[in-house]
């Protein structure tokens, strides 16, 4: 039996490619209106965040506008296909991967920080608190504040990573969806859930380091896939998702 070729496209580029396989063959007509996020996820037998990161891709490619309220629209003229677009990552599997692994060196660094550590890491969240009340972008102090956590656990190899899924976060897909769901308006989630991570760390405790991290990043999970957040103090080991 010869090989079969391996499908190592993202889920939701695949239903991405699959819907705009339709439009360009005229199945559905310019402004027409696609059936709605749960009834494409029912059909195509995915999660609603998969269908979401879908029509952020096809709203980048040009095949449809999405109307604030009202939908996702084909549009009266679709651009020409050109040359695939890296959209990156899928948003959620990010948020995932950093759960997991920032979870970890959220629990090293309880065990291992220094004074200067603990340092760095108030210093980023100090940074970022000035920067909010002076109403600019605080993004780089928010970023400053994982990276010198991964930093404390002393492991050059995962405070690459950490900043390496930070960068992914740049990628078209998760900025625009960022963009749609209001995510830098999530500042005071942000704040508590920086808070809880530092207090545990400063008190040495790995395994409250560790929920508090993860709870942290559930909860920016649960507003970028349009979710309910998460109950304060709930443990979040675990972040299921049929895809």
């Amino acid at each position: 039996m010869p090989f079969q070729p391996v499908d190592s496209r993202r889920l939701y580029e695949q239903v991405a490619d699959q819907i705009g396989a339709l439009i360009r063959a005229g199945e559905f007509a310019p402004g027409q209106r696609l059936l709605a996020e749960r009834d494409l996820a029912k059909s195509l037998r995915v999660s609603r965040p998969v269908v979401r990161e879908a029509m952020i891709a096809l709203e980048i490619g040009g095949l449809i506008e999405v109307r604030t309220g009202a939908g996702a629209f084909v549009r009266d003229q679709p651009l020409t296909p050109a040359a695939p677009i890296n959209t990156g990552h899928s948003p959620s599997d990010i948020l995932s991967a950093r759960m997991l692994i920032e979870g970890e060196t959220a629990a090293l660094a309880a065990a291992r920080a220094t004074p200067l550590d603990l340092a760095a890491m108030t210093a980023r969240q100090d940074e970022m608190i000035a920067e909010h009340a002076a109403g600019r972008e605080w993004r780089g102090a928010d970023l400053g504040f994982h990276v010198a956590i991964a930093r404390a656990s002393g492991n050059a190899a995962l405070t690459a990573v950490v900043e390496r899924l930070w960068q992914d976060q740049h990628a078209p897909v998760f900025s625009l969806l960022s963009e749609r769901v209001r995510l830098r308006d999530n500042w005071t989630a942000t704040l508590r859930g920086h808070a809880a991570i530092l207090a545990a760390i400063r008190a040495g405790k790995r395994k409250a380091a560790r929920e508090a991290m993860r709870a942290h990043l559930t909860q920016v999970l649960s507003v970028m896939t349009g979710d309910e957040p998460a109950p304060e103090g709930s443990k979040v080991a675990s972040h299921r998702r049929t895809r």
